[in-house]
């Protein structure tokens, strides 16, 4: 697994979800206790916090919806955090992996490993045999 530098561009993605999700936070309700931010190959930054529910949406799906319905369609580094929980800075989960994969197979994930530590991996390393569809072409 290729480990990336993180960078202050990185520290201050964290910072910009948490701050999303301390506007957001709902204590004692929890429908919205995940922020994420994601930051585009052009320098945009965009984020957004999860919709709890019987069919709940991750951060990683909230933020990664408004930047395309925004037009953005090439992203560089993505992060979901939480500072409530020892690994503020979570991995994604298993659908968000698959989707970060379908829309932006390039792009890097900031979480925290076994001892809390920050790193920064692509996508690929978090799901190395993930499915893919594909067109057959005559």
């Amino acid at each position: 697994m290729e480990l990336f530098e993180i960078t202050d561009e990185d520290i201050e993605l964290i910072q910009i979800a948490l701050k999303t999700l301390a506007n957001s936070f709902d204590d004692g309700v929890y429908h919205h206790t995940v922020g994420a931010a994601i930051r585009c190959k052009n320098g945009k930054v965009y984020s957004g916090i999860n919709c709890d529910g019987i069919h709940g949406s991750c951060a990683e799906y909230i933020v990664m919806g408004m930047a395309i319905s925004s037009g953005e369609r090439e992203f560089d580094t993505i992060v979901a955090a939480n500072e409530k929980r020892p690994n503020f800075v979570m991995a994604p989960c298993g659908n968000c992996r698959q989707m970060l994969i379908d829309y932006c197979p390039d792009i890097k994930v900031i979480l925290s490993d076994k001892d809390y530590n920050l790193i920064k991996v692509s996508i690929k390393d978090l799901l190395p045999y993930a499915w893919k569809s594909y067109v057959v072409e005559d």
